[in-house]
Parts: structure tokens; sequence; C-alpha cells
């Protein structure tokens, strides 16, 4: 992707350099994809998740990404990756979704089809890796935008934000992907196994909107295990509101966001009062009985 000149927004910077780290070009696998892997941070070695939740994770093939997708071993392989994957999300915001064909990414890639099979064995695959990159841009962001602020809300509101933020030049055909990943069936389905290293990596950016947070302290323990998922679940919300949204500049998404955030720190602040306990281990409860199940846990081999 080209980079983005930033300008000045709220809460942070608005626009940004779009790709990875310095030295890390766009396209590269999150971090949860090298979590799974053994080689990222954010995991405990007992395999246990952000705030010490049970990610489920299973040992990935090597040379495998999560989901089937190639993992690049070279500075070149992962430059094709990433001009494959580039293209792709051209011609998807030029001709639509539906109507590009693996053969026609290759041809604009300059590559054969085959190679680009490699790498992603079909077109769904391709959104993972877009899935991917976006969310580890979107951690990346987040963190910056969060250096040195304690106020709970107002962390929350940031990192919602930035998600906002990054997904912005895709916005236009980001109904399109919609109806396929509204099938509970779909690779695309953010709640599927396919989505675990994209999702791995959003659910640890929340781990630590809450434990750098003010309020981190005075939680209820069994309450802050199961947060950073529900605070995942929260921006799922945000996401198929910002979908629908044709507001110039997603402006009523962002305003949804400014408004429903400080409610929803004062909610979770409320928790840690002893009178709120029985609600909480009820609310817990109906939590890993009915919503986290729905969840794919782990990345299929």
């Amino acid at each position: 992707m080209d980079d983005v000149t930033p300008t000045n927004g709220a809460n942070g910077t608005r626009g940004k350099q779009r790709g990875g780290p310095a030295g890390e070009p766009p396209g590269t696998p999150g971090r949860a994809a090298e979590n799974l892997s053994g080689s990222g941070s954010g995991s405990g070695t007992d395999g246990t998740g952000p705030g010490g939740s049970a990610t489920g994770a299973q040992p990935v093939p090597a040379g495998e990404v999560p989901g089937g997708r190639a993992l690049p071993k070279t500075g070149k392989s992962e430059q094709t990756r990433a001009l494959i994957l580039a293209t792709a999300m051209r011609l998807f915001k030029e001709r639509g979704y539906d109507k590009t064909t693996m053969r026609a990414i290759a041809t604009e890639a300059g590559v054969s089809v085959g190679n680009a099979y490699y790498y992603f064995e079909s077109k769904e695959f391709l959104i993972q890796g877009f899935y991917d990159r976006m969310t580890y841009e979107h951690a990346a962001d987040a963190r910056a935008r969060m250096a040195g602020k304690k106020d709970f809300a107002e962390r929350l509101e940031i990192a919602l934000t930035s998600w906002i933020d990054c997904a912005e030049e895709y916005h236009g055909f980001a109904s399109q992907f919609f109806r396929t990943a509204a099938d509970p069936t779909s690779s695309l389905s953010p709640f599927s196994n396919e989505s675990h290293p994209a999702r791995a990596t959003a659910v640890e950016l929340f781990h630590e909107v809450l434990s750098g947070s003010d309020i981190a302290p005075k939680l209820d323990a069994e309450l802050a295990e199961l947060l950073p998922e529900l605070l995942w679940l929260y921006l799922m919300i945000v996401v198929l509101y910002w979908v629908f949204d044709q507001t110039p500049d997603t402006e009523r998404t962002r305003e949804f966001v400014r408004r429903s955030t400080p409610m929803s720190a004062r909610v979770i602040n409320l928790s840690r009062y002893r009178v709120f306990r029985p609600i909480v281990r009820d609310a817990k409860g109906l939590i890993q009985d009915f919503i986290l199940p729905t969840i794919g846990r782990n990345a299929k081999p």
C-alpha cells in the first residue's frame, strides 16, 4: 500500500503509514500468526492467551500460516506475497470482489496462476491475508496512540477509532465481504477457525487496552479474564455498523464510538463493587456457555 500522509484527528493521528513496522513490508502475517507458530509475543508459555484465557492454538504445519496460507521463507517470497495481496485489494476496489478472479489477480501482479495459489489457496484466503495485515496494522497504530494514556475509556475509544481509520480506504467494498462473512459456514466469518490469527491479534490488543489502564488492578479477576474477548465482540458491533454507514467519513460510526465507550467503561468499572459480584458471576456463566463456544478457537491445519 502507498504511504498516507498523517493528518490531525481525534484521539491521535488520523491516517497513518500503511504497512508493517520498519523493515517489515505490507502483507506480513499478523502477530497472532507468529504467536501460533511459537515465535510471537503476548501468549504465555503454558498455551494461554491474553489475560490467561486459553487460546486453544494448535501446532501449525511447517511452511504455513494458519488457514492454509503459505508462509514466505525469504525476503523475495514475502515481497511476492505482499504484491499479490496488494494487487487483489486494488482489483477488489476497482472491479468488486465477486468479479475478480485469481487469474486476473495473478495477471495484474505479473506472476503465474500457480504462484498465486501457492501463497493463497483460494480467493477467500486472500481476504484472510488481508485480515491478518489489517489487524496487525490496527494493533500497531492503536498501541502508538495509547502510549502514555491510562484512562480506560480513552484507551478503548482510541483502539476502536484506530480501527476505523485503518479500514477507511476499504470501506467502499466492505459490504461485498460482509455478504460472505455473514455466512456462519464461511471461512471469512470473523468467528471462523480460519480467522483465528487475526482475531487473536485483536484480542491481544484489547488485553493491552485493559491491562495498561487505571482500572485493571481493581477488576474482578474472573471478569478481567473474559473482557478482552468481550471487547473484541464490541469491535465487531462497531464493524457491522461501519459496513452499512454511508455518512461522509463514516461520521455516524465515529460518533457511536465516542458516545458508547464512556458508557461501556462505566459498566465495566461498576463490576468491581461487591454488590455487583452476583451479576458478574451470572454474566460470566452466560458468556462461557453461549458466546465463547460460537467463536472458532483454533487455526485449521
